[in-house]
């Protein structure tokens, strides 16, 4: 199996099954026992096309003599492609990807009479043309994103904003690690991943976070086994650091929607292992993905249960010192790591407030006065983001924001809520607010 041919069947799995293309790549990568190299070719050929649908579909309109919505989906996924190879991909000769792509369409278009010629057709002229067809203009066509999505994004964040988060959410994401600081330093792990080939550097604000790249498979690496690192955006590790959890056997801590894990992982480093974290997520399936990295990190302080962050527990009233309320979102932040994201429909996503308020209203309750209470999401909308905060505020006046800690690096924040864009300052899109329950 090709990189090629493993990246068309993530691309037809992500359209068929709606299905999400990390999870699916990776296991499609494993199944075709692609090496390192082929692997990364996958990847890029991936996500480059989810990237890149629309401009590319700008392109294909130029270079058919059909039309487009006639095409048949398969053979649009490989012409997309071989478009995203003889444009974007200079390493890649034209003719390889022109041939790969007609040798795919032989494969999996069969049934369609003259599927490879007209794939052979057009990307020759595709290639013959480079450089003279019109190029796009709009934010839709120039980005690939839909235009509902874009009409949102400049309502909230205004256009320059847009601009720099469209860019942002077309480039590779960065491999960023949090350093297990109870079992290692910043500096012994990187000369420790240096010595395995893999090229470390200091994130621009965050401390012991290191960005990498050269990974290959990371869970591969001596470092990773020995539990010295762990994966996790700066912008997640910021969520924790502005809970400020306090380093005591005595803390408690819940982190509500707890799955893969991370923010647990790194409110335990921060404690020293010490005092209590409960991880909880309501889907059953993912708890072991938390334990299995509290055993790695070496992590004894964490409790991994099922539990609904809608649905009461009444023996946690009143005894958190820190909840972590880190709320399912329409997830927009994360597009440049989820790209098949932005062509969600966001009508489906108009709900996702009253859910998110309904979970903040119930974690409310286990915070002990004087407690600190996290409300975050990885999405950049007003209506997921400041007006749940706000409308938690006028239903619970014993509830008040106070000014973030945040690092040298970041914009001073009077207002207690910080919203992060793609592109400006190194991290995933998020938002973070930080609430404290009055004595």
């Amino acid at each position: 199996m090709s990189a090629r041919e493993t990246a068309l069947n993530a691309l037809i799995a992500c359209r068929k099954k709606e299905a999400w293309s990390n999870s699916v790549l990776k296991q499609y990568i494993a199944r075709d026992k692609l090496d390192r190299r082929e692997a990364a070719l996958a990847t890029r050929l991936c996500y480059g096309v989810l990237q890149n649908r629309e401009r590319l579909d700008f392109y294909l309109k130029q270079l058919l003599t059909g039309k487009l919505k006639d095409l048949h989906p398969v053979v649009r996924d490989i012409l997309h492609l071989g478009l995203y190879q003889l444009y974007e991909l200079d390493k890649i000769p034209d003719s390889a990807a022109v041939n790969e792509s007609v040798d795919l369409a032989k494969k999996y278009c069969r049934w369609q009479r003259g599927a490879a010629g007209l794939v052979n057709g057009v990307l020759r002229s595709a290639s013959r043309t480079q450089g003279t067809l019109k190029e796009p203009r709009s934010f839709v066509d120039i980005y690939s994103h839909p235009q509902a999505l874009v009409d949102l994004l400049i309502q909230d964040l205004g256009k320059e904003k847009t601009k720099i988060m469209l860019e942002a959410d077309n480039t590779a994401p960065n491999t960023v690690i949090q350093v297990n600081t109870l079992r290692t330093t910043t500096e012994a792990l990187c000369a420790e991943l240096e010595w395995a080939g893999v090229k470390a550097e200091p994130h621009s604000w965050m401390s012991d976070c290191l960005v990498l790249s050269g990974t290959g498979d990371l869970e591969k690496l001596r470092a990773f086994q020995d539990g010295l690192f762990y994966v996790q955006d700066a912008a997640a590790k910021l969520t924790v650091m502005c809970a400020q959890v306090p380093k005591s056997s005595s803390t408690h801590v819940l982190d509500c929607c707890a799955a893969p894990g991370g923010k647990s992982l790194a409110a335990a480093i921060a404690m020293g292992n010490a005092g209590k974290i409960r991880s909880c997520d309501v889907h059953k399936h993912k708890l072991p993905l938390i334990e299995k990295g509290a055993q790695r990190l070496g992590l004894s302080c964490i409790t991994v249960r099922e539990q609904d962050a809608t649905q009461p527990h009444p023996a946690w009233e009143n005894k958190m010192d820190v909840v972590l309320c880190d709320v399912p979102c329409s997830g927009y932040g994360i597009i440049r790591k989820k790209p098949d994201i932005r062509y969600k429909d966001p009508m489906e996503m108009e709900l996702l407030p009253q859910l998110q308020l309904q979970i903040l209203q119930q974690q409310a309750n286990y915070v002990k006065p004087g407690g600190i209470l996290i409300y975050s999401t990885c999405t950049v909308l007003r209506r997921e983001n400041e007006e749940v905060v706000q409308e938690f505020l006028e239903q619970h006046p014993d509830f008040e924001l106070e000014k973030l800690p945040l690092p040298s690096g970041l914009p001073e924040n009077e207002s207690g809520m910080l919203t992060l864009v793609p592109g400006e300052y190194d991290t995933d899109g998020f938002f973070i607010s930080r609430l404290r329950r009055k004595a």
